[in-house]
C-alpha cells in the first residue's frame, strides 16, 4: 500500500464544504493537499492519464474568492475532482486509452457530466485512466499501461473506471465521474472499497451517445453515500444534447436519505441462480443482509434462477465495440489492445437478426425483474462473485474464462435491464481486500437504493485504504 500521511486530501466533499463555510480550509489548500497526493501516490496505482495543476489551482483561487465573499456558486464550488477519460473535457484530450486517437486536435467540447460539474463549479484536477475505449472490467491499455489497486499494488482495481476508482480510494480528488456498460463503475468500486451507483438508464445525460447504445451509463464514484447523492443532483441535470435522457428529478437525492428501510421487502440472492461466488463473499453479503433485517427490513433470502444473458450481453457489447472502430484503417486497428481487437472481429460476425434476438432477451429479463419487484423493493447481491487479482490480465490467471464477463456475472445484467445498481463496501476477506454488496431496485427508484446504502454505511462504517 502507498504510505502517505492523513491530510486535507482524504476529506470528504462534504467535509470540505464545511471547511470552506467555516473558513478553516481554502480551495486553494484543499487542491493543493490533492495535488500532493497525486505525486506521492499515483506513482504506485497509474490512476491518472492527465493532471492539470495549473488550471486546477486557477479554478482553486476562483472558487477562494468567491467563498472570502461568502458568494460560493454551485453545490461543489472548490471540491476536487476528476473525470474518466472517456468524457469529452474542453482544453484536455480526450484518448480513451487507445494509441488510435489524435491528441493533437481542437478540444473545446464538455460532455454533459463533465460540464455540469464547472457549473457547479468542482475544481477539475484531471483525467482518470480506462481500458482501450472502456471495453473491458480491469484497467490497462496500449497507451498508459497498468492501474492498480490502492489495497494492494499487484492486483487490479477491477475497470473499466478502474482509474477513477483507485484515484477516490486515494484521496486523489473526493468525487469522479466514471461510466459502467456491464459494471464499470460497479466493478471497481467493489475492488477498491468505494461507493458508486449505476442510475436508472438516462438519469444522467450522456453525449456523445455511446457505441454500446443503451446498455451504457454514466455515473458517480466518491467515499460515501452522501457524496454520491450529491453528484446525482448534480450530474442529473437535463442536457439536450442526450435524446433519451429522463426529466430531471424534482427532488434532491439527498431528500430521506438518512431516513432508514424499515419495512422494505428485500430479497437477498447469493449468486441470482447461476453464478459461482467465492465463499468469503458470499459470507461477507449474506451479513450485510441480515444487517438490513436487524434494521427493520423484511429480508429474504430467494433463488432468483434467471438464466445467464452473457451471450446476449456479447452480441450487444461486442456489436458496439466493432461500431466503435469502424472508422480506423487496417494500421490503426493493428495498434489496438488484442483483446478489444478480438471482440471487434466477432461483433463484425453477427446479424441484424442476431441484434433484434439479443434485444428481445434484453426485453423479457426487463420484464422478469419488473414483475420481481412488484413483490420486493430491492434485491442484494455480491457485486463482484470474487476478489481482486493480478493486475494486467483480463482474466483472474489460471482461469477457465476468456472473457471479463465471466468473473463478473453480477453486473451486466442490470445493464440490459436498466435498473439502478449501487455497490457499497460490505466487508473484507482474510488478505484485507475490499467486498462490494451490490443494492440493485426497480427503474427509477434511485432515491430508495441510495436510501438502503446509507442505511448500511452507517450501521457498518468502512475504511479508507491504510495509507
Amino acid at each position: 500500500m502507498v504510505n502517505t500521511t492523513r491530510t486535507a486530501a482524504d476529506l470528504t466533499a462534504t467535509g470540505m464544504l464545511a471547511a470552506f463555510a467555516t473558513g478553516e480550509l481554502s480551495p486553494v489548500e484543499a487542491t493543493e493537499a490533492v495535488l500532493r497526493r497525486i505525486e506521492d501516490a499515483d506513482p504506485k496505482v497509474n490512476a491518472y492519464c492527465l493532471v492539470d495543476a495549473d488550471r486546477a489551482l486557477d479554478a482553486a483561487r476562483a472558487s477562494e474568492q468567491r467563498w472570502q465573499r461568502g458568494e460560493p456558486e454551485g453545490e461543489l464550488d472548490g471540491v476536487p475532482a476528476s473525470v474518466k477519460d472517456i468524457f469529452l473535457t474542453r482544453h484536455w484530450p480526450t484518448l480513451r486509452g487507445s494509441r488510435t486517437i489524435d491528441p493533437h486536435q481542437q478540444w473545446t467540447v464538455d460532455g454533459p457530466t463533465v460540464a455540469r460539474l464547472r457549473e457547479h463549479n468542482a475544481v477539475l484536477v484531471g483525467k482518470t485512466t480506462t481500458p482501450e475505449l472502456a471495453w473491458k472490467g480491469v484497467t490497462d491499455n496500449p497507451l498508459t499501461g497498468i492501474t492498480r489497486n490502492p489495497w494492494n499494488p499487484e492486483l487490479t482495481p477491477g475497470g473499466s473506471s478502474g482509474g477513477a476508482a483507485a484515484a477516490v480510494a486515494l484521496g486523489m480528488a473526493p468525487l469522479a465521474i466514471g461510466t459502467d456498460g456491464g459494471g464499470s463503475v460497479r466493478i471497481p468500486a467493489a475492488f477498491c472499497g468505494i461507493v458508486t451507483i449505476k442510475p436508472t438508464y438516462g438519469r444522467i445525460p450522456h453525449y456523445p451517445a455511446s457505441p454500446y447504445g443503451t446498455l451504457a451509463h454514466a455515473g458517480p464514484m466518491t467515499t460515501t453515500v452522501t457524496e454520491t447523492a450529491l453528484m446525482m443532483d448534480v450530474l442529473s441535470q437535463p442536457d439536450s444534447r442526450d435524446w433519451s435522457a429522463l426529466e430531471p428529478p424534482t427532488a434532491s437525492f439527498r431528500t430521506g436519505l438518512d431516513d432508514g428501510i424499515r419495512g422494505l421487502r428485500i430479497a437477498y440472492s447469493p449468486d441470482l441462480g447461476f453464478a459461482t461466488v467465492d465463499p468469503r463473499i458470499a459470507a461477507a453479503t449474506a451479513e450485510a443482509a441480515q444487517v438490513f433485517a436487524e434494521l427493520g427490513a423484511e429480508v429474504e433470502t430467494t433463488d432468483l434462477t434467471i438464466t445467464d444473458p452473457v451471450e446476449d450481453f456479447h452480441v450487444l457489447w461486442f456489436s458496439g465495440a466493432a461500431k466503435s472502430v469502424e472508422h480506423l484503417t487496417a494500421d490503426q486497428r493493428a495498434l489496438l489492445d488484442p483483446g478489444l481487437h478480438d471482440i471487434v472481429q466477432q461483433g463484425l460476425t453477427y446479424s441484424a437478426q442476431d441484434y433484434l434476438e439479443a434485444t428481445n432477451t434484453r426485453m423479457l429479463l426487463g420484464q422478469r425483474m419488473g414483475a420481481f419487484h412488484e413483490t420486493y423493493d430491492l434485491l442484494l447481491t455480491p457485486t463482484v462473485p470474487i476478489p481482486p487479482f493480478e493486475a494486467g490480465h483480463e482474466v483472474p490467471p489460471g482461469s477457465a474464462h476468456q472473457r471479463w464477463t465471466g468473473w463478473t456475472p453480477l453486473t451486466y445484467p442490470f445493464n440490459m435491464t436498466q435498473q439502478p445498481a449501487a455497490s457499497v463496501p460490505c466487508g473484507f476477506t482474510a488478505d484485507g481486500l475490499p467486498i462490494g454488496l451490490q443494492i440493485i431496485g426497480p427503474r427509477h427508484s434511485d432515491a430508495r437504493v441510495l436510501r438502503a446504502a446509507r442505511a448500511l454505511e452507517q450501521a457498518r462504517p468502512w475504511p479508507r485504504p491504510s495509507l
